[in-house]
């Protein structure tokens, strides 16, 4: 598709680049989680990348198109779908910092972005949000929809922290050195992965060196468009972790999606090189494990039957398909099934369930019926978001199947 967009911005030649591969072939409209949810052509792919056109060509107002943006997951399954590589999430994350400033958004919309742009990324400030929402539940039906839609997602009690040494020395003979990352959300919600991925690498290995000054890697604020905070926070760990480690280990999917997005993000900036390094050096756990090989797990102690869900920002985003799934079959008394409908995103998308609460419960039903329907004893899965949603969804049917990293799957195996 031929376009005129006219812009100084560094990134707009890759922007430029996917609205001129687009072909309007359509092949992207039926692994579209809102195009299948809501039938309308501007909420698919080709839909919006029409939209974002007219926007940058200035000749449609940012707020005419921004409802169907607003909707995009970014869950990227047209990219993989797509038989003209169209790279839609080079044009809609850039998209989105570009019309961030020109947006009008209600002051409640506004104070709800300000309050997850300011605590997510920040695990200290999130454990005190989540704390102070224990007493907000207590007033929920006083509150607007956006604020109980937060609360919602915040489990009754929060884990205790896992704490780990700076350096967790390799066990027996030493095959590798790694830097491993440990979120911010999941610091918080899920300590237990880090602490099970960095055991795993341990006992196959590897010296895990574990920076205790490191922060968010900036994904979740690049995804809602706040570019500028996300290469601020980036930034911090790019002097923390040690230039001498084999690999930087990330153990959510969402995050290796948006470090591995830094060379666009980071484009035309004084320290683009440096951010372009980190992001080659950084890859999942799955990924890295599978490389090297794993040492033979025992096992586990009883047959479970396992059912794996593909993250998006794993598989569509990253490409990451049959790592995970080779990893968990070497574990002994793991009977691994498939999900139907894999591919298809199960609403969290980041802040997704909290921006679009209504669709993102239609697709984390639909997500959690498909899983219930090949009867697992255990989920595995990926990513911190996708877990909590598929928590919640269990939780509203009084389903007890836990949902677990494939980090803790393969520390139980240990």
């Amino acid at each position: 598709m031929r376009h005129n967009i006219q812009s100084d911005d560094p990134r707009a030649p890759e922007m430029g680049e996917a609205i001129e591969k687009c072909v309007h072939c359509g092949f992207c409209l039926p692994v579209c989680p809102t195009y299948n949810v809501l039938g309308e052509e501007m909420d698919s792919p080709r839909g919006r990348i029409y939209l974002m056109k007219h926007v940058l060509e200035e000749s449609l107002e940012v707020e005419e198109a921004q409802p169907y943006i607003d909707r995009c997951l970014g869950c990227m399954a047209c990219v993989t779908a797509c038989p003209s590589g169209v790279q839609y999430g080079d044009l809609l994350v850039g998209y989105r910092s570009m019309v961030e400033m020109a947006r009008n958004r209600p002051p409640i919309d506004s104070l709800a972005r300000k309050m997850i742009c300011e605590t997510l990324p920040y695990p200290n400030r999130f454990r005190m949000a989540a704390t102070t929402g224990k007493l907000g539940k207590l007033v929920k039906p006083f509150l607007p929809d956006t604020f109980a839609t937060m609360l919602d997602l915040l489990p009754d009690e929060l884990p205790q922290s896992k704490p780990l040494p700076d350096v967790l020395p390799a066990q027996g003979e030493q095959r590798g050195r790694v830097a491993l990352l440990l979120g911010c959300v999941q610091q918080v919600l899920a300590p237990e992965i880090a602490y099970a991925a960095a055991h795993v690498l341990s006992a196959n290995g590897i010296e895990v060196v574990i920076p205790k000054a490191q922060g968010c890697c900036g994904s979740i604020l690049s995804h809602v468009g706040e570019a500028d905070k996300a290469m601020d926070v980036a930034r911090g760990n790019f002097g923390v972790i040690p230039d001498d480690v084999d690999a930087i280990i990330t153990t959510a999917a969402g995050c290796g999606s948006g470090i591995h997005e830094y060379e666009l993000l980071f484009k035309g900036q004084d320290d683009q090189q440096q951010a372009t390094g980190f992001s080659h050096k950084t890859m999942d756990l799955s990924v890295y494990l599978a490389s090297i090989g794993l040492r033979e797990p025992k096992g586990l102690e009883r047959e479970m039957v396992v059912a794996y869900q593909d993250a998006c920002h794993m598989y569509h985003a990253q490409g990451i398909y049959d790592e995970p799934r080779e990893l968990l079959e070497q574990i002994p008394n793991i009977k691994l099934v498939s999900i139907p409908d894999a591919g298809m995103c199960c609403g969290s998308a980041g802040t997704y369930n909290i921006d679009q609460p209504e669709i993102a419960y239609e697709l984390g039903e639909q997500k959690v019926n498909n899983i219930l329907s090949v009867e697992p004893d255990v989920v595995a899965s990926g990513n911190i978001g996708c877990m909590t949603q598929m928590q919640v969804h269990m939780k509203d049917k009084s389903m007890v199947v836990p949902v677990m990293h494939i980090a803790q799957l393969l520390l139980m195996a240990y």
